[in-house]
């Protein structure tokens, strides 16, 4: 059945001089003297929709939301459900997984997992579905089906703090190629502190290396392993300003196979001591031929 948007809507109230300070003879001219008041920015928010209702063959039931986050450069779908059986009114706590698809205007703008999170693309209408498994032991619910919802995002798309960007995105078989990543922060927001994180694909044989002391192989297995990732690499920087990027120059190994190379960007907002302020940017993909 089709969804009505779900649309959430921040109202700004208007600023008032104290009333001492306002008299008749001044009342006009301090007005013409303020500044326009400027809405205020929308806070980051959850909107949920009920997206459909899976039924069972012996009255289990399970009602499926579908939830998009807004306001933040990242947006993060979930899908909570509730579950019962029969006319009960008793709702039993359900484990929803399963895939999710954000569209608009008939275009796939990201797909993914549940839980799952893609960019934000601003404010629009979006078509949210998802396809789920929805189990509850207690009531003894084991549902599969899709569900779909339509919610209305209203809050202005963030403006981006960090980039990362390469001098060459192709890497050749049988040769070693040196690429350059360029780190930027491009807001006062945040710190200078980011963590860049390369891999390649597992079993290609590819080496991924630098004499740059900011970057490490990531170590595996139990202490006191000495085994580390040829194919990945970890960078951290710790000197970002506006205007001044960092720069990191590896040495990509490639054999016979060919492997891409995939990469992320991790980042600090800091906001006192909140926890949930970070951000993970999506690098470059460097192809081989």
């Amino acid at each position: 059945m089709p969804m009505r948007p779900t649309t959430l809507k921040t109202l700004a109230g208007a600023a008032l001089l104290p009333l001492a300070l306002v008299t008749p003879g001044c009342a006009q001219s301090a007005a013409a003297a303020r500044p326009p008041e400027m809405p205020a920015p929308e806070a980051p928010a959850t909107l949920c929709s009920v997206a459909g209702t899976l039924r069972g063959a012996h009255g289990e039931q399970a009602e499926v939301s579908l939830c998009a986050d807004t306001g933040a450069p990242r947006f993060n779908i979930t899908a909570p459900a509730t579950c019962r059986v029969g006319r009960t009114r008793i709702r039993y706590a359900c484990r929803t997984e399963g895939t999710w698809k954000v569209a608009r205007s008939g275009k796939t703008l990201g797909n993914g997992t549940l839980p799952g999170s893609g960019l934000y693309p601003g404010p629009g209408s979006y078509d949210v579905s998802a396809t789920v498994r929805v189990r509850s032991t207690p009531a003894g619910v084991d549902l599969k089906g899709t569900v779909q919802a339509t919610v209305a995002l209203t809050a202005a798309k963030a403006k981006p703090t960090h980039s990362v960007t390469v001098d060459r995105a192709v890497l050749r078989r049988n040769a070693t190629t040196t690429v350059t990543y360029t780190i930027r922060r491009d807001s006062a927001d945040g710190d200078g502190n980011a963590r860049l994180g390369m891999i390649g694909q597992e079993g290609t044989g590819l080496r991924i290396s630098t004499a740059d002391r900011r970057c490490v192989n990531p170590l595996v297995g139990r202490y006191p392993a000495k085994t580390r990732l040829a194919h990945s690499l970890d960078c951290t920087v710790t000197e970002l300003q506006p205007g001044h990027p960092e720069t990191l120059k590896l040495r990509f190994t490639v054999g016979a196979k060919c492997s891409t190379v995939v990469s992320k960007l991790g980042y600090w907002v800091p906001k006192g001591q909140d926890m949930f302020t970070g951000n993970m940017l999506a690098g470059p993909t460097l192809t081989c031929r």
